[in-house]
């Protein structure tokens, strides 16, 4: 009789034990974490730090962490089950850890465009150019001259430092043959923010998204000569981690942050931020509307 006592009173522990977890993994009995690995662009700008406190207001259950990366090392931090979620730039990119099973779906809430920026007396003479004309100047002008040409690079495999391999081969140019391992070529291994300082210090040029040129303008004097066209549109996307695939992620709060970032005061957030501290909006909300072309 004393057994049957003892392990009716272990199951009945076990049962609270289970239960307390329960409440504490829905919020109601602790905070859970919501870790997103995202751009260094994203997080240079200020903008999350915004969409943030509002997120976390709506929900104070929920602790949102961000890691800031170029989109290459983010979607690896996905790959790993690292994250709950991935903020990222490089559509390419995108499709191939969807369609690799890594993530669910692709949510775009967002766009600019990538500046190819430099110093004012623009050595390259690339005022006036598209990205591909801007690039192939900037090529051959700098195999001339290397000592008064640069370009500095992320060299990272992030959203920018794809699209600035693509522009490059665009131009005729093999990126690995001819780009790289040039005297004018640096590259920084860097985020964005880092980036743009660097080149500003060597008087180079670089490419950035505008939104960190923007935020950064102040304290540089690199001026931007590129800024339209198809080949520099830059759009953002949220994509969760599979829980099909990684039991431990979190996709209930995943899912809370994609519906906040799409909603109607998630994409005032966006459409608003840097009027204030910088003059002009650094991202255009595309929630709900058609991926821009060019």
């Amino acid at each position: 009789m004393e057994r049957n006592t003892k392990i009716a009173l272990l199951a009945v522990i076990i049962i609270a034990i289970v239960a307390v977890a329960g409440l504490a993994f829905s919020g109601f009995g602790g905070k859970q974490t919501l870790k997103i690995a995202t751009t260094t662009s994203l997080e240079d700008t200020g903008l999350l730090t915004v969409l943030e406190a509002a997120f976390e207001k709506q929900n104070p259950n929920i602790d949102v962490q961000f890691i800031a990366a170029g989109t290459g090392q983010a979607l690896e931090y996905g790959k790993k089950g690292d994250v709950d979620l991935v903020m990222v730039h490089s559509k390419t990119q995108e499709q191939k850890f969807i369609n690799e099973s890594y993530g669910t779906q692709r949510y775009v809430f967002a766009y600019n465009y990538f500046y190819i920026v430099g110093p004012a007396s623009d050595p390259a003479q690339i005022n006036g150019t598209n990205a591909t004309e801007a690039f192939t100047r900037i090529n051959s002008t700098g195999s001339a001259n290397p000592d008064q040409v640069k370009f500095v690079s992320r060299g990272d495999n992030s959203g920018t430092h794809n699209r600035e391999v693509q522009i490059w081969n665009k131009t005729g140019a093999n990126y690995n043959t001819t780009i790289q391992g040039q005297k004018w070529y640096i590259e920084s291994g860097k985020g964005m923010g880092d980036t743009l300082n660097i080149a500003n210090e060597k008087s180079a040029y670089t490419l950035s998204d505008s939104g960190t040129y923007l935020a950064y303008k102040g304290n540089i004097t690199l001026v931007p000569f590129v800024t339209q066209g198809k080949d520099l549109l830059n759009i953002y996307s949220l994509i969760p981690v599979n829980p099909e695939k990684f039991s431990n992620v979190n996709n209930n709060a995943s899912m809370k942050w994609v519906d906040f970032v799409l909603s109607t005061e998630g994409q005032t957030i966006v459409g608003e931020y840097g009027k204030a501290k910088y003059g002009q909006q650094l991202f255009i909300p595309l929630a709900g509307q058609p991926e821009p072309t060019k």
